[in-house]
């Protein structure tokens, strides 16, 4: 696989006019590629346009058969590669002088793509996100349902669910979503453009909440699900998970998916439960040139 293969461009819907095809083709396997695009050709123009950086295609007779997109924090996500085609993308980002801040992507894909990184640069790996992506089969409501019902929340509920998902990022230790939320940038946050929906108790009291995205590429990703700890183990999270699943269905989305933390076993087995299927798992390693922290590689 030769490096000219893989075609470079800074132009997000010409990107997309060419490579749309290949990631609509898997779109649970491919669904942060396709919301970060989305938001991306959204908001050209604005703060996360002017920071977009480089989108790439793998091409080989005449089709389209990987593609990475640099994030505008920097991360590179790349969608799956053999180790072979992992270490030809860090040498040619490398040869022209490209410095992502890391790599996301499936675990396989991840290490190899940083492990050649590290070999071309010398800069130090720090594993940072570990991750099970599961899709909805057949959706199972839980029996006994919880008690209360659904609601989607209004602008009357917005400050309830920004201090829900900053409690929540406090949780996950998702530090860069709190620094955002802190200073007010809700809209640059990853949650700005999620669509939330809160489980209420029969008295109208939400109790849990859940956020979808919207239908890109026939795909909905839910994110987050959060129960504030003194409220878990009543039924609530699975109820407005089912809930947002099934609302994502109704609205046309051929593919829900959600991502769990693996060290998370209660989580898991809930999903499980209620119909998702394990996908994948997802690895994602920051780059760095000071000394490696204690027990990272």
């Amino acid at each position: 696989m030769l490096p000219d293969d893989w075609q470079l461009t800074e132009d997000v819907d010409d990107f997309l006019a060419r490579a749309g095809d290949f990631l609509r083709s898997r779109p649970a396997l491919h669904n942060m590629q396709l919301t970060e695009l989305e938001k991306l050709r959204t908001c050209q123009g604005g703060t996360r346009g002017a920071e977009a950086g480089v989108f790439g295609r793998l091409e080989s007779e005449g089709a389209v058969r990987a593609i990475f997109c640099r994030t505008p924090r920097g991360y590179l996500w790349i969608t799956p590669l053999s180790a072979e085609q992992a270490g030809t993308l860090a040498a040619h980002l490398a040869g022209l002088g490209h410095s992502p801040s890391g790599v996301l992507a499936d675990h396989d894909t991840a290490t190899a793509f940083a492990d050649a990184w590290q070999r071309h640069t010398s800069a130090a790996l720090v594993p940072f996100w570990r991750t099970h992506l599961y899709r909805l089969g057949t959706l199972t409501p839980p029996q006994p349902p919880a008690e209360g019902r659904g609601r989607l929340t209004g602008a009357q509920d917005h400050e309830q669910v920004v201090r829900w998902c900053r409690e929540f990022c406090v949780d996950v230790g998702e530090q860069a979503s709190i620094d955002l939320i802190d200073a007010g940038s809700w809209a640059d946050s990853r949650f700005g453009d999620r669509h939330f929906t809160f489980w209420e108790t029969p008295n109208g009291t939400p109790v849990s909440m859940a956020a979808a995205t919207s239908i890109v590429g026939g795909m909905v990703r839910v994110d987050p699900v959060y129960t504030p700890a003194h409220l878990r183990g009543r039924g609530y999270a699975g109820a407005v998970t089912v809930e947002v699943s099934r609302a994502a269905l109704a609205a046309g989305a051929t593919d829900v998916v959600l991502f769990t933390d693996p060290a998370n076993p209660t989580s898991n087995a809930l999903y499980q439960r209620i119909g998702y299927v394990r996908l994948a798992d997802f690895t994602g390693y920051k780059f760095t040139f000071g000394t490696p922290e204690p027990g990272h590689r």
